[in-house]
């Protein structure tokens, strides 16, 4: 897959707006291991005192949360899905969040873009950020 830029995104009050909104946030591709750039966010966020919800294929807990196999399985309202899965996956994940029907943004992790699934997302109500890191922006933003 050719990389993509970006041409569904949220500017940076509309990031700050998103981020004052989040309670809930649901990381796609937490992995358990403590290196990995998904664990160090999901720590960030977790200590920034945002609740996150890891789904990962395997694991029953990560950073001390239970561990969900898929978004459908999370039995409560999530307010951001933030993914760390290749761009080919971003769709699914997309078809997901719209088939709950509670998601208010989709973000996607540095590198990761897939415009169609975005726009997608967009015309079903939610807020898109592509290409951007959760720990980086809220850092920027908050302190």
């Amino acid at each position: 897959m050719e990389c993509e830029f970006a041409t569904v995104n949220s500017n940076q009050d509309e990031i700050k707006a998103i981020f004052e909104k989040t309670k809930t946030i649901a990381i796609i591709g937490c992995s358990p291991d403590t290196s990995k750039a998904s664990n160090m966010v999901a720590s960030y966020l977790k200590n920034a005192g945002f609740t996150i919800v890891p789904v990962y294929p395997k694991e029953d807990e990560i950073l001390g949360e239970k561990v969900y196999r898929s978004l459908k399985d999370i039995p409560f309202k999530v307010d951001m899905v933030d993914i760390f899965r290749k761009p080919e996956v971003i769709a699914q994940v997309v078809d997901a969040c719209i088939e709950r029907g509670d998601i208010d943004c989709v973000w996607t992790q540095l590198g990761l873009v897939n415009n169609a699934a975005a726009q997608k997302a967009c015309d079903a109500g939610m807020k898109v950020v592509q290409n951007h890191c959760t720990k980086i922006e809220h850092k920027a933003i908050f302190g």
